[in-house]
Order: C-alpha cells, then structure tokens, then sequence
C-alpha cells in the first residue's frame, strides 16, 4: 500500500499544480486530470520523443502527468459544471491554478463546492496569492522568481554577470510547498473532520527560499552577494571549485570540522604521497589532536583555528587537482567529507548513486511499445513505496472510465 492509497485528487490542468499532481499520484492518490475541449497547452511544450514533435510527443508532458487519469470537462457549459461537482463530490482534494475570479464567476470556487464536498480541502496556486490584484498580471517562472529573491543569491564571484536560476524552479517549489499543504490538511481532517481552503503564493513560498538572504536583510539591513559554488553571504568566503586532473570541476564542499575527520583526509593525504607536497600540513595533524570542540565561530579570529580550517580547504583542493573528479569524490566518501562533482544533469541522471537509489524508473508506454526511463521520487519511504502507477493520460482518455464511476451511463 503506498501512503496516499484512497485519496482522490482533482486537477484543474495547469503547469502550476501538474507537478503537485504527480507527486500524489505517484504516492498512491487517485488523481483525475480535467482539461479543457481541446486539452491543456502543455500538451505541447518541448522537448519531444525522438525531437519529433507530434500529438502525445511531449516529453514535458509525460514527466509532469505520470500517475493520472484524464478527462474532458468544459466548465464553459452548465452541463460540464454539473459534471465537475458531481466530480468534486467523489474527491477529497482540489488542486487549482486558476485566474483570481474565474472559479467564482462559474460558482464553483471554495464556498460552493464545500457545499457539494463539506471536508474538501482546496488548494490554489497563484503568483501572489488569491487575494493579491498583481496575481491577475501576466506572470512565468522567471519573473517570479526575479521578484521573489532567490536568484539574488545565484551566480558567480564575477557580479558583472547577470545572476542564474535554475528552470522550473518557481513552479517546483510552490508545488512543493503545495504538497505539504496537502499532507498537513489531510492529517488535520482526519483529526477534526474539516476540509480547508488553502492559498499558495508561488512569490511568497520561493521567497522563504533564499537561505540567508531575506533574514539577513529584515533582521540587520545586510545583503548577501553571490558566490561561485557557495551560499551567498554577506562576507566573501573562500573559493572552493576545483579544476581535477581530467578537466572536469569539483567543489570541494565542507572541509573537516572535528579531529576525526582531520585524522581521515591526513590519512588519505599521506596514503596518496601528497603530504610532502601541502606546507599547510602540519595544521591538519593539529586538528586530527585537537582537544575539545572546534568553535567555527571563531574562524577570523583565532589564528590557531582558522589555520587549521583553512588548511582542510588547502588540502581537498590539491588532492582534487591532482585526481580525476569522481576518484575524488568517492575518496571523499570514503574519508567521510561532504564534497561533489559538477555534473550535467545528463551525467547526475547516470551518476551511480542514483541508480542505486532506484532513481531511474523504467516505464512501458503502450501507445508507442517503448520502454522510456524516468527520474524517479525526490524523496524515497519504505512504509509507503513510491511507484509511477501509469504513462499520462492521452486527451480524455478516461472519460467513459470516470464518469462510469460517477454513474453515467455512455
């Protein structure tokens, strides 16, 4: 049984809640896509199978949609709007991303559908909130995430680049924040027997984000400047990408903080023949004997301390110049030290751990006799395995399925 088994959850199509969808779907909820005549316009976004664009093609689609069920309503019409209710009155949760006014104006906002499904739980994903009028403004994954911050700390030590973020990124984390609204309210209705209505700003969840930088602007007026590889900080920190003996990059991470793992990366420095070779090595034999805790707080103003952190840094970085990058990965694995490689996403999806995670997820799509691999769950629980249960829907192609299930007769 997976976690969401019995769940029902109705989407109104929509690339602000497609990926909240699947993440229940794929967890075990009953997840019924409702799109328009015509179908939704992420139906046709790029990149497509074989790089041949064509009806069912979309591999933005597929991804986004795995573990639904699809149908056609047209709430245009009274009589597709009577068929959403009687939809709503069979499921537990809403998923939306409609205009502000559009559902009010068709009667079938929170007020009226709680009255067909009173334990209904609603969620509504827009740019600014339900309440806010900058939500009626044309809005896309970039713009909200240049007014919501997190860009602000991405990006290189060279600040006459433009800052980066990554694609997606505002659509995932509202999602995100969307699914654990769901989970929340789902266990306070099984306490209190309550649906609720529940408003998510994509602005204000990638906002809560930006790790340091919002806090250290309301609590002391400082702003954070973006570093390569780093988190950005009021303070310049020190340079931790690493060009490795193959040509690739490394970033060399959180260098050793206690004595043991001064004691694990001394070791594996002499073990490689490079100890001769860091005058900063005699700092690590300090740290690998230091007594009592390793107060990183007093780094700049401990000499003794920031010579020995400093000397942790020194010594990944000629160990990872000197080494291929994933020979220096995995020797970091093995000395306990948090370091990484820089992969392509296409070289992360291949990278071994992964496969070992049972991130690549193998999944037959009958409508091409193909077998195309998946990435898999962001986050894996044995009670309650996740699983992709089905490819996406094709445009209304659950209608007879559904709507069986609501009594109608073809």
């Amino acid at each position: 049984m997976t976690a969401l088994t019995g769940l029902r959850v109705v989407e109104l199509g929509s690339e602000r809640v497609a990926f909240a969808a699947k993440l229940l779907g794929d967890m075990g909820a009953d997840v019924i896509l409702v799109e328009p005549p015509g179908g939704d316009p992420a139906r046709a976004y790029p990149p497509f199978l074989d790089d041949q664009p064509g009806e069912n093609r979309s591999l933005w689609w597929w991804h986004y949609n795995t573990s639904k069920r699809g149908v056609v309503i047209d709430l245009d019409l009274e009589e597709g709007r009577e068929r959403f209710r009687q939809l709503i009155a069979s499921a537990d949760i809403l998923l939306e991303a409609e205009p502000r006014q559009r559902l009010a104006a068709l009667g079938l906002d929170y007020d009226d559908l709680s009255a067909v499904r009173p334990d209904l739980i609603h969620v509504a994903v827009t740019p600014y909130g339900r309440g806010d009028a900058l939500s009626d403004l044309p809005a896309t994954d970039l713009t909200i995430m240049a007014a919501s911050g997190p860009p602000w700390s991405c990006g290189y030590d060279d600040h006459s680049l433009p800052p980066i973020r990554g694609p997606m990124q505002a659509l995932h984390t509202a999602q995100h924040f969307a699914v654990m609204s769901v989970l929340t309210a789902v266990l306070h209705r099984g306490v209190a027997g309550k649906g609720q209505f529940i408003d998510v700003s994509m602005t204000a969840a990638c906002n809560v984000t930006t790790e340091a930088a919002s806090y250290s602007w309301l609590v002391a007026e400082q702003t954070v400047q973006r570093q390569t590889g780093r988190h950005a900080s009021t303070r310049p920190s020190g340079e931790t990408q690493q060009l490795c003996a193959d040509g690739r990059y490394a970033n060399t991470g959180v260098p050793p903080r206690a004595p043991k793992e001064f004691r694990a990366l001394l070791a594996w420095l002499r073990e490689l023949g490079f100890a001769e070779d860091l005058p900063e090595a005699v700092f690590l034999e300090m740290g690998a004997n230091w007594e009592g805790p390793f107060e990183l707080s007093r780094l700049g103003s401990d000499d003794e301390v920031t010579a020995i952190f400093g000397a942790g840094r020194e010594a990944l970085k000629l160990i990872a110049s000197r080494l291929p990058a994933q020979d220096f990965f995995i020797g970091c694995q093995r000395a306990g030290l948090a370091v990484g490689v820089v992969n392509s996403p296409e070289e992360a999806f291949e990278d071994e751990h992964f496969k070992a995670r049972g991130f690549q997820v193998p999944l037959h799509h009958d409508d091409f006799d193909r077998t195309i691999t998946y990435p898999g769950a962001p986050y894996a629980m044995r009670g309650s395995p996740w699983a992709i249960s089905r490819r996406a829907p094709h445009l209304g192609e659950h209608d007879a399925e559904v709507f069986g299930e609501l009594g109608e007769t073809p």
